[in-house]
């Protein structure tokens, strides 16, 4: 009997498991990733893809019943608490196991200049005395707390163009699609020539060169720090997840 699998994704853990896991368990697993909507073109992914939210814990618990799903994998990104919260809660109902992949946070080295603030309005603070001209790599809603420092420009890189103009009195525009080379993201720095840097500390390796860009060239860097993560069982890799795959379907 083919057993059922949700992933919810919109991260490359995501996409790199639905296609390992299609790869190693053919005809036995089938797979479904579910994505938040967020962005207008995604990168193909392996199997059956849905794109909306559920609406909430309830509505996912009731998508789990109704779908008949066996396992679910929480592969959502570090900052997406919400979500991860829904998850535990509508799996712990319907009885169905589940699975965190949490990737690892990006580790302090020698030459970084860190500011760890809570959030997005702090980070906006943080900013005002470390430079002029900042690099922006949140997300959208993140945006509008920069809007007071009309003194300050801005790179803002993202995927898809904002869907209305960003409220930001000097901005430009990046629009690009991780994972991002290290050599790029020095490029980009020089070009601009970019005093401090503001990132949400996702960790993991897709878009980690900014911050080595940022060490190399001597540039702050304000970090907004993660949200508690999902309750466990959680593991730091697509391995880790595919190993416990193994173990739910026997093989």
């Amino acid at each position: 009997m083919t057993r059922q699998l949700l992933i919810l994704g919109g991260t490359g853990e995501a996409r790199r498991l639905a296609e390992r896991a299609i790869d190693e368990f053919g005809g036995r697993l089938g797979v479904t990733t579910s994505l938040a909507g967020r962005t207008a073109e995604p990168v193909p992914i392996a199997g059956t893809v849905r794109q909306g939210g559920f609406g909430g814990a309830v509505g996912l618990a009731a998508y789990l019943r109704d779908n008949r799903i066996d396992l679910l994998i929480d592969a959502t990104h570090p900052f997406a608490d919400q979500i991860s919260r829904n998850a535990a809660e509508a799996a712990n109902a319907m009885g169905v196991p589940r699975l965190a992949v949490v990737r690892p946070p990006w580790r302090r080295q020698p030459g970084d200049r860190w500011i760890e603030v809570a959030d997005a309005s702090a980070a906006a603070q943080s900013v005002r005395g470390l430079g002029r001209r900042v690099w922006l790599t949140l997300g959208t809603a993140d945006i509008e707390a920069f809007a007071p420092l009309t003194d300050h420009w801005f790179l803002v890189r993202r995927v898809d163009p904002p869907p209305a103009p960003l409220p930001l009195r000097q901005a430009e525009i990046l629009l690009a699609r991780g994972p991002f080379a290290l050599d790029d993201e020095r490029r980009i720095l020089r070009e601009h020539r970019i005093e401090a840097m503001v990132s949400r500390a996702s960790g993991g390796a897709a878009t980690v060169a900014k911050i080595d860009a940022a060490r190399d060239a001597g540039i702050p860097v304000v970090l907004i720090v993660r949200p508690p993560p999902p309750p466990e069982p959680t593991v730091p890799t697509v391995d880790a997840a595919l190993a416990w795959l193994r173990v739910q379907l026997g093989a």
